[in-house]
């Protein structure tokens, strides 16, 4: 398929162009323009730039890229050699941040969702990233930790009483510990996401509302995850997705 083939579908699908973000979403770095093998992953790293160039990739499709708001924008160092490794093999870089969180199906809250057994009501925060639902079975704290380290691959760090019934919860996949307040408002037993600040633990202790840090990797892969097989499905070409070990 072309390259534009590609970028047409997947800003029509992600509708990135909804989304105030904080990096450049769509084709951040220019390859070649045949593409029949994609490599998926969560963050552009010189090891899934590797994996990508061993696999004779034509494209690489993220959720982290590169080009963020507010960083240091001289090619030196460590993106000196990411580029280069990108420009020497001729591979494309397709990044889709707040899309990929948003979307209803293949996005990453989405497919926490489905893997946790969770059933969305309703969205909040910011751009409505957020999401609000059900335990498909209430259950305690502490069962609800093993359920997330089940599914997810990763104990969560769990602030809480093990013993409270939880049944109303929010989640947001990554570095979304700023929505707790938010969902403390809206009447949720728990909130889940990647990452925890200091001032989170004492939200939830105050609050009585328990909180789960599951880890930024291991809440943003099944996006892109999700998204290599609807690739595969949609075009009949390899699309692998290749996660990149990360214990935060």
């Amino acid at each position: 398929m072309k390259r534009e083939e590609l970028l047409e579908y997947l800003d029509g699908l992600l509708m990135p162009g909804k989304f105030r973000d904080y990096c450049p979403n769509g084709l951040q770095v220019e390859g070649r323009s045949e593409i029949s093998r994609i490599v998926t992953g969560v963050t552009a790293s010189q090891a899934l730039l590797d994996a990508a160039v061993e696999r004779d990739a034509d494209a690489i499709v993220v959720h982290h890229g590169y080009f963020w708001k507010g960083e240091d924008g001289r090619v030196t160092g460590i993106r000196r050699k990411r580029l280069a490794t990108l420009l020497a093999n001729d591979i494309n870089l397709l990044a889709y941040h707040l899309p990929l969180d948003a979307h209803p199906e293949l996005g990453n809250n989405a497919q926490l969702a489905s893997r946790l057994g969770w059933i969305p009501d309703g969205r909040f925060g910011e751009q409505d990233i957020a999401w609000l639902g059900t335990l498909a079975e209430p259950c305690d704290l502490t069962t609800l930790a093993v359920k997330v380290a089940a599914g997810l691959g990763r104990e969560p760090m769990v602030i809480g009483d093990g013993a409270r019934t939880i049944r109303r919860i929010g989640w947001c996949s990554g570095g979304a510990q700023g929505y707790f307040e938010q969902a403390i408002a809206l009447g949720v037993d728990a909130f889940m996401s990647g990452e925890i600040s200091e001032q989170t633990v004492h939200l939830a202790r105050e609050s009585g509302v328990a909180y789960l840090a599951a880890g930024h990797h291991a809440t943003e892969r099944y996006g892109v995850q999700a998204l290599a097989g609807h690739l595969a499905q949609q075009f009949g070409i390899s699309c692998e997705f290749v996660d990149v070990d990360n214990p935060v």
